[in-house]
Protein backbone atom coordinates (compact mmCIF):
# COMPACT_ATOMS: atom_id res chain seq x y z
CA UNK A 1 0.00 0.00 0.00
CA UNK A 2 1.43 3.61 -0.76
CA UNK A 3 0.37 6.58 0.62
CA UNK A 4 -1.23 7.09 -3.12
CA UNK A 5 -4.18 4.93 -1.79
CA UNK A 6 -5.13 7.14 1.81
CA UNK A 7 -7.67 9.08 1.17
CA UNK A 8 -6.30 12.06 2.67
CA UNK A 9 -3.07 12.42 0.72
CA UNK A 10 -5.79 11.84 -2.74
CA UNK A 11 -7.43 14.79 -1.19
CA UNK A 12 -3.97 16.96 -0.67
CA UNK A 13 -2.78 15.94 -3.89
CA UNK A 14 -6.07 17.46 -5.51
CA UNK A 15 -5.75 20.29 -3.90
CA UNK A 16 -2.03 20.99 -5.23
CA UNK A 17 -3.37 20.09 -8.47
CA UNK A 18 -5.58 22.50 -8.20
CA UNK A 19 -3.45 25.47 -7.10
CA UNK A 20 -0.89 24.37 -9.66
CA UNK A 21 -3.42 25.32 -11.83
CA UNK A 22 -4.47 28.24 -10.34
CA UNK A 23 -1.02 29.55 -10.63
CA UNK A 24 -0.37 29.26 -14.14
CA UNK A 25 -4.12 31.26 -14.72
CA UNK A 26 -2.65 34.04 -12.36
CA UNK A 27 1.25 34.22 -14.31
CA UNK A 28 -0.70 34.19 -17.67
CA UNK A 29 -3.10 37.09 -16.28
CA UNK A 30 0.38 38.50 -15.41
CA UNK A 31 2.13 37.82 -18.61
CA UNK A 32 -0.72 39.39 -20.64
CA UNK A 33 -0.85 42.80 -17.98
CA UNK A 34 -0.02 44.81 -21.31
CA UNK A 35 -1.96 42.82 -24.02
CA UNK A 36 -4.45 44.84 -25.38
CA UNK A 37 -8.61 43.69 -24.70
CA UNK A 38 -7.07 41.22 -22.82
CA UNK A 39 -9.49 39.76 -20.14
CA UNK A 40 -8.14 38.39 -16.34
CA UNK A 41 -9.10 34.91 -15.95
CA UNK A 42 -9.77 33.02 -12.97
CA UNK A 43 -10.03 29.30 -11.54
CA UNK A 44 -13.80 28.75 -9.64
CA UNK A 45 -13.15 27.25 -6.45
CA UNK A 46 -13.37 23.72 -5.42
CA UNK A 47 -16.45 22.32 -3.50
CA UNK A 48 -14.64 20.41 -0.90
CA UNK A 49 -17.32 19.21 0.28
CA UNK A 50 -18.14 17.34 -3.16
CA UNK A 51 -14.84 16.59 -3.03
CA UNK A 52 -14.83 14.93 0.36
CA UNK A 53 -17.74 12.41 -0.35
CA UNK A 54 -16.13 11.73 -3.82
CA UNK A 55 -12.93 10.62 -1.80
CA UNK A 56 -14.94 8.98 1.10
CA UNK A 57 -17.16 7.05 -1.13
CA UNK A 58 -20.35 6.02 0.88
CA UNK A 59 -18.60 6.50 4.39
CA UNK A 60 -20.29 9.01 6.28
CA UNK A 61 -17.73 12.13 7.78
CA UNK A 62 -19.10 13.72 10.66
CA UNK A 63 -17.57 16.56 13.21
CA UNK A 64 -18.04 15.45 16.34
CA UNK A 65 -17.74 18.17 19.11
CA UNK A 66 -15.78 17.06 22.21
CA UNK A 67 -15.09 20.44 24.03
CA UNK A 68 -16.60 23.94 24.43
CA UNK A 69 -13.52 25.34 22.34
CA UNK A 70 -14.41 22.54 19.20
CA UNK A 71 -16.59 24.89 15.72
CA UNK A 72 -19.84 23.94 16.31
CA UNK A 73 -21.72 21.49 14.06
CA UNK A 74 -22.73 22.58 10.49
CA UNK A 75 -26.30 23.44 11.36
CA UNK A 76 -25.04 26.16 13.79
CA UNK A 77 -23.14 28.24 11.77
CA UNK A 78 -24.20 30.08 8.93
CA UNK A 79 -23.02 28.48 5.22
CA UNK A 80 -20.61 31.24 2.80
CA UNK A 81 -21.72 31.75 -0.11
CA UNK A 82 -20.30 30.51 -3.35
CA UNK A 83 -19.34 33.99 -5.16
CA UNK A 84 -18.39 34.80 -8.97
CA UNK A 85 -15.55 36.42 -9.91
CA UNK A 86 -15.87 40.60 -9.17
CA UNK A 87 -16.92 42.65 -12.05
CA UNK A 88 -13.42 44.16 -13.00
CA UNK A 89 -13.76 47.96 -12.19
CA UNK A 90 -10.43 48.92 -13.90
CA UNK A 91 -10.18 48.61 -17.61
CA UNK A 92 -7.03 50.18 -19.18
CA UNK A 93 -7.90 52.02 -22.50
CA UNK A 94 -6.74 48.89 -24.12
CA UNK A 95 -9.57 47.21 -22.58
CA UNK A 96 -7.04 45.03 -20.63
CA UNK A 97 -8.96 44.29 -17.51
CA UNK A 98 -5.96 42.85 -15.57
CA UNK A 99 -4.97 44.25 -12.01
CA UNK A 100 -1.21 43.63 -11.18
CA UNK A 101 -1.95 44.47 -7.32
CA UNK A 102 -4.77 41.77 -7.21
CA UNK A 103 -3.07 39.14 -9.48
CA UNK A 104 0.10 39.76 -7.23
CA UNK A 105 -2.16 38.89 -4.21
CA UNK A 106 -3.63 36.04 -5.42
CA UNK A 107 -0.34 34.23 -6.59
CA UNK A 108 0.96 35.02 -3.12
CA UNK A 109 -2.49 33.69 -1.35
CA UNK A 110 -2.01 30.13 -3.91
CA UNK A 111 1.72 30.27 -2.47
CA UNK A 112 0.67 30.59 1.62
CA UNK A 113 -2.03 27.87 0.14
CA UNK A 114 0.47 25.14 -1.42
CA UNK A 115 2.73 25.86 1.86
CA UNK A 116 -0.01 24.56 3.61
CA UNK A 117 -0.88 21.73 2.28
CA UNK A 118 3.17 20.63 2.07
CA UNK A 119 3.26 21.48 5.44
CA UNK A 120 -0.27 19.24 6.53
CA UNK A 121 1.63 16.64 4.01
CA UNK A 122 4.74 16.12 5.36
CA UNK A 123 3.32 15.98 9.10
CA UNK A 124 0.69 13.20 8.39
CA UNK A 125 4.07 11.45 6.66
CA UNK A 126 5.78 12.09 9.71
CA UNK A 127 3.38 10.63 12.09
CA UNK A 128 2.65 7.32 9.23
CA UNK A 129 6.56 6.96 10.03
CA UNK A 130 6.13 7.10 13.78
CA UNK A 131 3.81 4.47 13.79
CA UNK A 132 5.52 2.60 12.19
CA UNK A 133 8.66 3.14 14.47
CA UNK A 134 11.07 4.80 11.62
CA UNK A 135 10.94 7.98 13.30
CA UNK A 136 9.10 10.99 11.94
CA UNK A 137 11.70 13.67 13.09
CA UNK A 138 10.77 16.19 10.45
Amino acid sequence: MTIQNIALFQALGAKMDYLDTKQKVIAQNISNADTPNYRAREISDVDFGRVLSDVTGSKKVRMASTNAGHMPAAGEVSKGKNVKQKTTYEVAPSENSVILEEQMMRANETSIDHTLMMNIMRKNIGMIRTALGQGGGQ
